[in-house]
Formats: structure tokens, C-alpha cells, sequence
């Protein structure tokens, strides 16, 4: 049987955008390509990302949902920080039901 990659789900959570703390290098350019992965792929691709003025340019004409993600950094004590997410997909999610 041969494999069907138009029934294939990619999931991409690259380093966030102007962060420190991953210790490996991800230029900007990097996210471009990912980009046109995710245009030209037959199957479907989901990306989540730190919401970015700059990530959403990159980004352009997929839909986007901006999410407020609450963490912890492993502090029980501490009060958990927000974070506002974005979740890319090269798909409309409403024609499955939607996303969440």
C-alpha cells in the first residue's frame, strides 16, 4: 500500500521568535522556510509560536489564532506567568469543527 501524504498531520513548535534560553541558533530566515513547507506540503501542518508581529508577517495568508497560555516556570509558589500563543495552521479549521 502506498503511503498518502495528503492525509498527514505535521506538528512544528519551533524556538520562539527574539528569545533567549534555547541555545541552539534559529535565524528568522528559518521560519520563512517554514513557511513554504507548510504552503507547498499536501498534507496539513500546525504550528505553534510566540505571537509576534514579525512571526505573523512570515506567516501570512494561514489562518492564525492568538491563544493567552497560562505556565509555570517549575515555581509552585510562584503566580503563573501569561503567555500569548499562536497556533498557524494551513488548513481552515472550521470546515473540520474547529480547533478547540
Amino acid at each position: 500500500m502506498a503511503y498518502d501524504r495528503t492525509h498527514s498531520f505535521f506538528y512544528a513548535a519551533p524556538p520562539y521568535w527574539q528569545t533567549e534560553g534555547y541555545g541552539v541558533p534559529f535565524d528568522f530566515d528559518q521560519y520563512l522556510q517554514l513557511a513554504e513547507m507548510m504552503r507547498t506540503c499536501k498534507g496539513k501542518v500546525m504550528v505553534s509560536i510566540n505571537d509576534h508581529p514579525d512571526i505573523r508577517e512570515a506567516f501570512k495568508g494561514f489562518w492564525m489564532e492568538g491563544l493567552d497560555i497560562k505556565y509555570s516556570t517549575g515555581n509552585a509558589q510562584g503566580t503563573p506567568q501569561t503567555s500569548r500563543e499562536l497556533v498557524i495552521t494551513n488548513w481552515e479549521p472550521a470546515v473540520m469543527g474547529g480547533l478547540f
